[in-house]
């Protein structure tokens, strides 16, 4: 679609007026649709709306009417470096410089826009100052820890160890250290590139127009934009009845300065966090204690993939775990007292234990940091805290109309609550304010939980597919590998793990994959691609391994596969949740 709009301006168009991007050119020339055209590629779904005029190789701007607008339009508004229109200061700005933030505004860079991004914090915002990067920084030290306790290990590999040991603030520093560097990396690549780096609290001050400074009464700075982005990212939700003293209780944000390894320490909630952090403080010697309002551990987790997870991560190793019971009320330590938590059934809410522990992880979810972005100035209302969007993360008013010019990404929509998700959005979010329609396939997106051994998973778990293949009438088939047959797992004396292969027999639609073992992160990917791309397992049958590679535990998964020969018609659709 990109070469057939060049064609088109070509023909119509001067050199001296051609911009580098058709930016300005899609938003002055506003047609309704007439036909779609269906791309696929990498998780996006580009429908290229096509007009009443429509601009492609078969059909030049013949009509002299129309190509005089558009050399209008384009000389107008855009000068030969693609900055913005004179009425606007920027093309594109962005509140928020997280991964959304920072891979919305490279993208705008190298589609032509000029952009600026404002951040009240750090570059980086929470993966990287405060989330995955600091947390992967720890668990490659778990990793390690664990590998040189494991005499059995160790001693299958032939190799003798003496007594492992570590310094707790030296962990620390390679964790801070790690995110300085990441945060640096981000930063100067935006500079490099041309992005103006806005220091302050964004909201919205009315139509395109956003305020930046403090927090408070003041003034501040005010510039306008074609069009905006959200990308504000979220915080630690704590439940009420919990009070945090940074200390003894404590969210992920404090965790992850590792300012203290308490001996006993509770972690409420066993989603992607507490699972991480109680890998991290039992490797490093502590004793941990899971609390979860939900009648299984790992409720998020395709079920077989929990239960096999819990019997490898969980069982052997010094934690213990209260199912189906809330925190009610978290009491700091004090005066040599220790941390009291008090628990109740989940259902009945009667009274059900007391429990005294050194320290206590809230990990109980993220919220989104909505507050003060002034929505309510473009007649936007928040839902739970989440700022309301359609499809294509353009925000949605108090009628659930789009707003024009405004868009949503990352954390902060709450749609799906990763970094990469957030990144993915605001590429997409770019395509469509230079002229291409962009619907991200959020069921191709990957998620991974960095434990050891990983795990991942990308699309429906189990008991979602049969409930999907339920309503729509289709047959669902799944089909199971073991790291236990594979060489290279066995080489490095991990063969613990599964690949599970979710799918459907009739037209080889992957519906779902999930990994526990070996690099199980790393593995998803093939599985996300490909439903990316809409690609069948009769097809990526015929994909090439390298032997011996962990890779082949997905070869030897899509191969057992049961697939009916000569299917005709495509898979279903990619679906934008």
């Amino acid at each position: 679609m990109q070469s057939s709009l060049t064609l088109s301006l070509s023909q119509s168009a001067t050199a001296s007026t051609i911009p580098k991007s058709n930016y300005t050119l899609n938003h002055a020339l506003r047609f309704p649709p007439s036909k779609h055209i269906n791309l696929r590629f990498c998780g996006l779904r580009r429908e290229a709306l096509l007009g009443s005029y429509s601009l492609s190789r078969s059909h030049s701007l013949q009509n002299k009417t129309l190509s005089k607008k558009i050399n209008n339009a384009i000389s107008a508004s855009l000068s030969a470096n693609g900055s913005a229109p004179k009425s606007f200061d920027y093309d594109l700005i962005i509140i928020g410089a997280g991964v959304g933030g920072h891979g919305a505004a490279l993208h705008a860079v190298e589609k032509g826009l000029k952009t600026a991004i404002i951040e009240g914090d750090v570059v980086g915002g929470t993966c990287v100052n405060r989330g995955c990067v600091p947390s992967k920084a720890l668990l490659a030290v778990s990793g390690r820890m664990r590998e040189l306790q494991s005499d059995h290990h160790m001693k299958a590999l032939g190799l003798q160890i003496a007594a492992a040991g570590y310094d707790r603030q030296g962990v620390a520093d390679h964790a801070n250290n790690l995110a300085m560097k990441i945060r640096n990396n981000l930063t100067n690549s935006m500079k490099a590139l041309g992005v103006d780096i806005l220091t302050g609290f964004g909201s919205i001050l009315g139509p395109q127009t956003v305020r930046y400074g403090k927090l408070d009464d003041s003034p501040g700075n005010t510039v306008t934009a074609k069009d905006i982005i959200v990308a504000t990212g979220s915080v630690p939700f704590v439940p009420k009845g919990i009070e945090v003293d940074g200390k003894t209780v404590i969210t992920s944000d404090h965790a992850l300065k590792l300012e203290s390894v308490p001996d006993w320490i509770a972690i409420v909630g066993s989603g992607y966090i507490g699972l991480e952090f109680s890998d991290v403080y039992t490797a490093l010697g502590s004793e941990v204690t899971f609390i979860e309002a939900l009648d299984q551990l790992m409720p998020g987790f395709d079920p077989e993939i929990g239960k096999l997870a819990q019997r490898v991560q969980i069982n052997p190793r010094k934690i213990d775990y209260h199912t189906g019971v809330f925190a009610t009320k978290i009491t700091p330590a004090e005066n040599g007292k220790p941390v009291t938590i008090e628990l109740i059934d989940a259902k009945t809410k009667e009274p059900k234990d007391t429990l005294e522990v050194d320290a206590a992880l809230i990990a109980t979810g993220r919220a989104p940091f909505t507050k003060g972005l002034g929505l309510d100035n473009v007649q936007v209302a928040l839902k739970n805290g989440f700022v309301p969007v359609d499809e294509r993360m353009q925000v949605l008013n108090f009628e659930g109309n789009p707003v024009p010019h405004l868009y949503c990404i990352g954390d902060s929509n709450g749609k799906m609550m990763l970094a990469h998700a957030a990144s993915a959005q605001g590429i997409s979010v770019v395509e469509q304010i230079t002229g291409r329609d962009h619907v991200l396939n959020h069921l191709s997106i990957p998620a991974a939980c960095f434990t050891h051994p990983e795990i991942s998973m990308v699309g429906l778990t189990e008991p979602q597919a049969r409930e999907k293949a339920e309503k729509e009438g289709f047959e669902v088939s799944v089909t199971k590998t073991s790291f236990k047959a594979n060489t290279k797992a066995l080489a490095e004396n991990e063969g613990e793990g599964i690949a599970k292969l979710i799918y459907r027999p009739d037209n080889g639609e992957i519906l779902g994959v999930h990994i526990f073992g070996l690099h199980a992160a790393d593995l998803i990917h093939e599985a996300s691609n490909a439903i990316a791309l809409g690609t069948r397992i009769q097809d990526i049958k015929f994909a090439v391994h390298a032997h011996p590679t962990l890779s082949e535990v997905l070869d030897e998964l899509f191969k057992s596969a049961k697939v009916k020969a000569h299917v005709p018609g495509p898979v279903s659709e990619p679906v934008a949740v």
